[in-house]
């Protein structure tokens, strides 16, 4: 089999600056091919934990690692002028030699948005601005000329992204709706990435993302697909019990099986069982997987999964050495 397989980092559930450089060096030895992070202020609901700021934290991946690919996951565009984050992302895709993947996304978390200042506008609204950030961050990508756009609710005259960017960098748009976000992937993205989704609903989204492209006058392998999800990990037979048995509760208290954790839209399962199911989405078209981890103090199952897992996908040799 042949995939990408990274991890995904949730930005405000303690992240610090030791827990981010210890990630990434697990990440970059281990042969992780890439590592993204969220941004978010804060979690849904308290208590507030350390987070790090997006740009800055993947400055520090440009200059911390060599090799692996690192981005957003997603960066809400309420966040921030369009024309800042594009700013922001293009100059870093620079430092690091073209390893940024620049994930967007329209914001969803009400919590942070109200403790902090930020407008949060209904869902059509929110949409809007996104299709309107995604314009403004392509033009100013791919042309060399000042660009002028009137959109819904974002709008620039004469904007210009200077120093010009080495590379295009990649646009990645998350999220599984078919009414909204896929037509957005459709025309905008470089990478599509589902979220918590099963195998036979992303079945569906990676044939209707194929037909939204085509309709866009685009070929589908323009296109990446790939899939973030958490990974629950059983490191033997008796641990496999007891994480069925958390599963049973989610379920009702019904006893549950591998099959019916994996058909919750997570990774679920001893190595060998995981290997088999990440192998079923790239039956279906999968090309890179982002593997959800919250517990950042406790690194060694990552990399027991360089060991088991990876290796099943592209190689993955493990070095005491520091990048």
């Amino acid at each position: 089999m042949n995939a990408q397989i990274g991890l995904m980092i949730e930005g405000q559930h303690g992240l610090n600056w030791e827990r981010w450089e210890r990630i990434l060096d697990v990440a970059e030895r281990g042969g992780y091919q890439c590592v993204f992070r969220s941004d978010h202020f804060t979690n849904p609901a308290s208590p507030d934990m350390d987070s790090l700021e997006l740009f800055v934290a993947l400055t520090f991946a440009a200059t911390r690692t060599q090799r692996i690919e690192f981005g957003s996951l997603v960066a809400p565009v309420t966040f921030r002028h369009p024309t800042m984050t594009v700013r922001q992302a293009a100059q870093i895709d620079d430092l690091s030699n073209g390893r940024l993947v620049l994930g967007l996304g329209a914001g969803w978390q009400e919590r942070e948005h109200k403790n902090y200042g930020i407008p949060f506008y209904d869902f059509k609204t929110r949409f809007e601005c996104l299709a309107d950030a995604l314009e403004i961050t392509q033009r100013l990508l791919t042309t060399d000329e000042p660009v002028s756009f009137q959109g819904e609710h974002i709008s620039v005259s004469d904007a210009v992204l200077l120093p010009r960017p080495k590379r295009k960098t990649p646009i990645l748009i998350g999220g599984n709706g078919p009414k909204r976000t896929l037509p957005l992937a459709a025309k905008y993205a470089d990478e599509w990435n589902g979220v918590f989704i099963n195998l036979e609903t992303y079945r569906e989204r990676m044939q209707r993302l194929d037909e939204l492209i085509e309709q866009a006058g685009r070929k589908p392998q323009d296109v990446k697909r790939s899939i973030m999800g958490p990974i629950y990990w059983a490191r033997d037979e008796a641990d496999l019990k007891e994480l069925l048995a958390r599963f049973s509760r989610r379920l009702g208290g019904r006893e549950a099986t591998v099959e019916q954790a994996q058909n919750l839209g997570v990774f679920a399962g001893t190595s060998s069982q995981i290997i088999d199911q990440l192998g079923r989405y790239v039956d279906a078209g999968c090309e890179r997987f982002m593997l959800q981890i919250t517990e950042y103090d406790n690194l060694e199952p990552v990399e027991v999964w360089a060991q088991e897992i990876l290796p099943a996908f592209h190689e993955t040799p493990m070095s005491d050495s520091r990048p």
